[in-house]
């Protein structure tokens, strides 16, 4: 029997370019020797995003469509794709075709050597400014130095997940889930793929830079403890400055008490609102644990078989 892969694609008001990511999937698709189902998760598009796939679905019996009553956020998006997927390997990828397709066949092929995750690793970064170039860099690297977990460097979600890997993944529950995390930290045998990430054909960009910061923290805050760390080291920092200081001022006498004081208590006041800050990170992802909302709510499913959707619920409601 021909294999099924699941192709995942968060959507967020891709109304410009998404009519061209689903005929440059399908043609990719028919190509094919394996079977394909192309999931769309609608992320609470408020243009057409939705009708646009909808006609498509009228056509082609292998598009799928997932519906978030709100948006939820691209890296639950994807967390529900998961859910919903049921091909023997798993490819998560930006519905705006920056991950081309013609790398998937190189995903598969690593697959059959035996490989449960296979990730693209970009070798070069069209479309984007150098701002964001630097700064995804720098976040890389800083979270390879401070993380528990190996994650490589200059990867996004864009991969090839077996189904056994897949199945560890639909057993984590994090509110804000870090998902080129996870797939690093469930281990199994993985490797790369180098692909060129071209610009973005339509459409602005769902990153900005407060998303960008939001990723980092949930990122950094999953798989480190050193923020913590750093920040008992900072309020150390000004308490001993505070006793030389004050030191040094009494033995020499040369000192205006009220602008040395005034330096003082603003770098303090800084330094400790900098560590409430980083524990209020991590008070934060204890309360959204806490409170064990749903992660995400799907207000419609369409395209998939009644059966397996039954199915999907009873399991997640014994969860």
């Amino acid at each position: 029997m021909d294999q099924l892969i699941s192709i995942i694609l968060p959507v967020f008001n891709e109304e410009a370019g998404i009519q061209t990511t689903i005929d440059t999937l399908l043609n990719y698709v028919e190509q094919q020797k394996e079977r394909y189902e192309l999931i769309f998760v609608d992320d609470g598009s408020k243009d057409r995003s939705i009708q646009i796939i909808e006609k498509s679905m009228n056509q082609y019996e292998n598009i799928k469509l997932v519906k978030f009553s709100r948006n939820f956020g691209h890296q639950l998006a994807i967390t529900a794709g998961l859910q919903y997927a049921t091909g023997d390997a798993v490819v998560v990828m930006d519905a705006d075709l920056q991950d081309p397709p013609e790398v998937i066949p190189k995903m598969i092929q690593k697959w059959h050597e035996g490989y449960d995750i296979v990730y693209g690793k970009r070798m070069q970064r069209d479309g984007e400014t150098i701002f964001k170039k630097v700064t995804a860099s720098a976040f890389y690297r800083i979270f390879k130095k401070m993380a528990t977990i190996d994650m490589p460097l200059d990867t996004g979600d864009f991969r090839l997940m077996n189904r056994r890997a897949v199945n560890q993944l639909r057993k984590l529950h994090e509110q804000d889930p870090f998902v080129r995390g996870q797939v690093t930290w469930i281990g199994f045998k993985q490797t790369s793929v180098m692909y060129h990430r071209q610009e973005r054909m339509a459409g602005e960009t769902k990153y900005p830079l407060s998303k960008m910061i939001k990723l980092a923290v949930d990122g950094i805050t999953s798989f480190s403890m050193k923020p913590l760390q750093l920040a008992n080291i900072f309020s150390v920092v000004p308490i001993v400055s505070g006793i030389f200081s004050l030191g040094y001022l009494l033995i020499s006498g040369t000192y205006s008490l009220a602008s040395v004081g005034v330096t003082i208590l603003l770098f303090t006041l800084g330094l400790l609102l900098l560590s409430v800050g980083i524990l209020g990170s991590y008070l934060g992802r204890v309360l959204d644990q806490v409170n064990n909302r749903p992660r995400f709510i799907v207000s419609e499913t369409e395209g998939f078989q009644e059966r397996n959707i039954h199915h999907l619920h009873a399991r997640q409601s014994q969860n």
